[in-house]
């Protein structure tokens, strides 16, 4: 499928001069850009000398089979079975009388020596 080309990019300078964009991007095309990146301004990468070691689109391809490696279609199965019904047992409600109570008897386990240390009764 052919891809419609853009409208013509054009833009008149401060002095009243027209300039066309789309004309100076395809005129220096194969200049190398500025930067330490090693590409021309197309985006094919240069070697030594300023030769066309990879052309964009192989760069690009490059890139999106990269890309592509990492991403994994995971396909996750269905459970078929029915999940068993889980039911829970009746929680008590504890009183205040019976939560003073443990309270109490967790504190006659311990003891206090004499260096302040907590101690088990019996030890």
């Amino acid at each position: 499928m052919a891809m419609k080309q853009p409208a013509k990019k054009v833009y008149r300078s401060a002095n009243g001069k027209t300039v066309d964009m789309d004309m100076l991007r395809q005129r220096f095309e194969m200049t190398p850009a500025v930067g330490n990146a090693r590409v021309n301004a197309r985006g094919d990468e240069l070697g030594p000398g300023g030769k066309i070691v990879r052309k964009r689109e192989e760069v690009l391809r490059d890139y999106y089979e990269a890309s592509q490696a990492h991403i994994q279609d995971e396909v996750i199965p269905r459970a078929e079975a029915a999940q068993p019904e889980v039911t829970k047992a009746p929680v008590k409600k504890a009183t205040k009388k019976a939560e003073l109570a443990a309270a109490q008897d967790a504190e006659d386990e311990w003891t206090e020596d004499a260096d302040g240390n907590f101690v088990k009764k019996g030890d």
